[in-house]
């Protein structure tokens, strides 16, 4: 019998709602909540995939335990594990003292988990070395944010985008990165059409498609532009005096300092036509409603924390805050990187919005917490906690949720650290991550669909979640495990830890984090699991007493300051931490893709969401390819003092010259390199501490792999299953010069295996790849060899059945066999045609049909045979899912429907 359980999905910040239905115990089917503000129903492609990824592959199941480093892990039980990690944990500190140990968590844990936690670490340890992957990622809008109006707080909500006149989204990509979002901008296109979008980013992204001014600034000068739209606005009167007189302090000294970025100055620091700067400014400056999106762009900078401050004078400036439609709003990046900063879990934060700096914030919380003292000395945060390990200062890390050996820079130096630690643990649900060899302690974790708990989105609303099916296998919540370990090591360090943790369940987390929050600028003293789950998700603050959160923030003008006012901070332009030389001429800048999310331990195991993008690929200006005697397709080198990588590269028109873009996701799982993050620099912004992923200096060059490889093989049952068949193809990676890994299809996922070397394998090596991927049987082979070309082909189809193909020396056929190997659609009469040096379908193989609904993956020639069999779009939606997650497709479809209709002469189709 299905049951349907509400919650919401794990990947970005938007926090959107879902309806997971599940059969047996397992989740059958995720969708859209339509009650939920957030999304209103809608979801992305990841999110629409969400049950496409709780197979019990990858899954951390029971603890695993090494206690020599030479030696793999063992099976344990969680009794011999978490005595064994607290023995480990106490005896480094009684030798090295508390702020010798250090933990790093994840903006993917929930409010309660991230709660238990850092009460541990600080509270229990005594040590404030607990840091988090939202130093990567949101730290810098965090010290923006209290830099100019007072406290870690988004003023805005999603609903303002309806209300805006101008648009300015800067450093983000939200048709990529946050789709509902993006959305949502759309419709407030649609519903007004003089809605004025301004998109400021280096690359043309999919995001600036449609926007009225696209500004291409030039890596690293986000200050310079912003300091530059305030001097127009200053000298075209522009400002709300009144409001800047009566609400902030600061301005004068800012006045005074962005009188030298006059839109010539600011042209030349961005690379920017100066026209474009000053109607930037009007169009700001004229709005009724002018409304600010941000991320990454902004905030992974070395100088973040200005980057966001400049952005949010424009806002009070021009007293475009506090009201709808106006004001900054920064994009999260992770599903609870907001309840994680509630909290305070970050080195430099204490609960509720607690500042550790300040006496009588540490004297609240110690109060609050029964301990004596909260400690005063500052904790490591990310990149000084993995240096710090390096160094012998830090002897014992516990991972929580995250993958540092992939997701910080310099991932050389990352992965250093972990070697160098003399004790490692990992608590986590999937055991494919780049960090989990670096483990000694591997202790299995629930993850989306089995926990409850709360989550805060981007606009401040907190859901709460509760499990849909039981856990798999061992596997515990992260706040049983952190709980579990506390006790046992309060044992061993004499302190009250029984009496310090005395949880059973999630609720009593929440009611004393919420007890934290009384008074504070975050209160939901009036907030429960039971008002939750029926008045629904709700935004703070929610004090005691009162019916609803409250939709935007400072309405009154009235900032949580001193003096209640908000303030200007004075910034300068400064270029990015490393800029461009001539050895080094590469400005390379990343991002994120629509179908994969941070480092694919999840996204990587559905096959679909490889569809648009199945491995990574550099994107250049077409003039940068040529100087390097590149071409699309070809394979580069892209190398600097701290890493070196060989990519694919593709030519990209509307990138500046000098400038390249990666995508973060791929790392060595799926490529045989770390990816982008082998070649990011690890300053960081004095403030927040964040580093700046997103520029690096580098140099491109061709890469002279002349034998290449590919592998397309269709997945099979028990070893030929695609995912333990993905994990083997991983073994072969470090074989080549050129490697990569991953998934394809739609009903049949194919594994994708490409590689690329300085010269051919012996042909008994390709041989034992054959039987590694299933295609070494002979009684349905197709070969083709040539020994003076050194080309080695081999298909395997079984009754008349394509469903693998391995082509070495040449492997121009590889583009269409993917294709219709992953349809099934060959016709046995051409299969001969899959070892032929032929880069398009034979002549008689029909192409593909277009997928129309992405995030269903439903191509037009499906929807074109259910209107022949009169379908309505409503029995279309219910028998094929289109149109009913993200609804970007509904136009196409309507459209589709509008036409077949007047073909036949009928009546339009049911509308949705």
């Amino acid at each position: 019998m299905t049951e349907t359980v509400k919650s919401t999905c794990c990947y970005c910040g938007v926090g959107c709602g879902l309806l997971i239905d599940t059969d047996q115990g397992k989740i059958v089917r995720v969708r859209g909540d339509p009650e939920h503000p957030a999304n209103e129903g809608r979801l992305c492609t990841k999110g629409a995939s969400l049950h496409l990824t709780t197979r019990p592959d990858y899954r951390v199941l029971y603890p695993e335990l090494r206690r020599q480093r030479a030696r793999s892990r063992q099976r344990v039980g969680w009794d011999e594990a978490l005595d064994f990690a607290a023995e480990r944990f106490a005896a480094i500190i009684a030798a090295h003292g508390p702020h010798s140990v250090a933990f790093y968590l994840s903006g993917q844990l929930l409010t309660e988990d991230y709660y238990v936690f850092n009460k541990l670490v600080k509270g229990l340890i005594g040590t404030n070395n607990v840091d988090t992957n939202s130093r990567l990622c949101m730290s810098s809008a965090v010290a923006g944010y209290k830099q100019t109006l007072g406290a870690d707080a988004p003023p805005c909500c999603y609903e303002d985008i309806a209300f805006a006149d101008c648009l300015l989204i800067a450093g983000a990509n939200p048709a990529i990165a946050h789709p509902i979002v993006f959305r949502r901008i759309e419709d407030a296109r649609a519903a007004n059409p003089g809605l004025r979008i301004i998109v400021v980013d280096p690359r043309r992204s999919e995001t600036a498609e449609i926007a009225d001014l696209h500004l291409p600034l030039a890596p690293g000068s986000d200050i310079a532009l912003y300091n530059g739209l305030l001097h127009v606005l200053l000298s075209e009167g522009r400002v709300d005096r009144d409001y800047i007189a009566a609400h902030t302090e600061g301005f004068e000294a800012l006045e005074q300092s962005v009188a030298a970025y006059a839109p010539d100055v600011v042209a030349r620091l961005c690379a920017l036509p100066e026209a474009d700067i000053v109607r930037a400014a009007q169009w700001f400056g004229s709005a009724g409603a002018a409304l600010s999106l941000y991320c990454q762009g902004l905030n992974q900078s070395s100088h973040g924390t200005h980057n966001n401050a400049a952005l949010i004078h424009l806002h009070l400036a021009t007293g475009q805050i506090g009201r709808p439609g106006a004001g900054p709003f920064s994009l999260t990046g992770q599903p609870n990187a907001m309840g994680g900063r509630e909290v305070g879990g970050l080195a430099n934060l204490l609960s509720a919005h607690r500042d550790m700096a300040n006496p009588q914030h540490r004297a609240e919380v110690a109060r609050l917490w029964g301990v004596p003292s909260v400690p005063e000395r500052p904790g490591k945060t990310a990149i000084e906690l993995f240096a710090a390990l390096t160094s012998g200062e830090i002897g014992a890390v516990w991972i929580a949720c995250t993958n540092p050996a992939h997701s910080l820079p310099d991932q050389s130096q990352v992965r250093a650290a972990l070697v160098a630690a003399e004790f490692v643990v990992l608590q986590e649900a999937y055991g494919n991550t780049d960090t989990a060899a670096y483990a000694d302690l591997l202790l299995p974790a629930t993850t989306w669909g089995e926990k409850e708990g709360t989550v805060t989105n981007s606009e401040r609303r907190i859901t709460h979640l509760t499990a849909a099916v039981p856990a798999p296998g061992e596997a515990r919540h992260d706040w049983q495990i952190a709980v579990d370990f506390a006790r046992r090591l309060g044992r061993r360090l004499r302190q009250p830890a029984e009496t310090m943790f005395p949880y059973d369940h999630p609720e009593q987390i929440f009611n004393e984090h919420r007890e934290t929050t009384r008074g504070r600028d975050l209160d939901i003293s009036g907030l429960s699991y039971a008002l939750l789950d029926s008045l629904g998700p709700q935004q703070w603050p929610f004090p005691a007493g009162a019916d609803r959160g409250r939709r935007r923030l400072y309405e009154d003008g009235v900032f949580p300051t001193a003096n209640g006012r908000a303030r200007f901070v004075l910034v300068e332009h400064r270029p990015p931490a490393e800029v461009t030389t001539a050895e080094h001429a590469i400005s390379l800048i990343s991002g994120r893709l629509r179908d994969q999310w941070h480092g694919m331990s999840r996204t990587g195991t559905v096959a679909r969401l490889f569809n648009l993008d199945d491995e990574a690929r550099l994107t250049m200006n077409p003039a940068d390819l040529r100087r390097r005697g590149l071409a699309d397709g070809d394979l580069a080198r892209v190398h600097n003092r701290r890493g070196s990588i060989v990519v694919r590269v593709a030519r990209d028109e509307s990138l500046a010259r000098g400038c390249a873009w990666l995508p973060m996701h791929w790392g060595s799982q799926f490529m045989n390199s770390p990816g982008a993050n082998a070649l990011t620099v690890s300053a960081r912004d004095p403030f927040s501490q964040q580093p700046e992923l997103k520029h690096a200096a580098v140099a491109i060059d061709k890469a002279d792999l002349p034998w290449q490889l590919v592998i397309l093989r269709q997945a099979g049952v028990g070893e030929l299953a695609a995912l333990p068949m993905l994990e083997r193809a991983r073994g072969l990676l470090g074989d080549f010069a050129f490697a990569t890994v991953g998934l394809y299809g739609r009903g049949a996922a194919l594994v994708v295996f490409r590689a690329a070397h300085a010269e051919a394998p012996p042909e008994s090596r390709l041989r034992e790849i054959d039987r590694l991927f299933g295609l070494d049987g002979d009684d349905s082979a197709i070969v083709y060899v040539d020994h003076r070309r050194q080309i080695s082909k081999r298909a395997i189809a079984p009754d008349g059945r394509l469903i693998g193909v391995r082509l070495a020396g040449e492997t121009q056929a590889q583009s269409w066999l993917k294709e219709v190997m992953a349809d099934d659609s060959l016709d046995a009469a051409l299969i001969r045609w899959a070892v032929a040096p032929i880069g398009r379908r034979p002549g008689k193989l029909a192409q593909r049909s277009r997928v129309v609904c992405q995030c269903a993956d439903v191509s037009q020639a499906e929807i074109a045979a259910d209107l022949a069999a009169g379908a309505t779009l409503t029995s279309l939606q219910e028998k094929r899912g289109c149109g009913t997650f993200c609804g970007a497709c509904l136009p196409e479809l309507r459209e589709m429907f509008a036409g077949h209709a007047a073909r036949a002469g009928i009546g339009g189709a049911t509308s949705a």
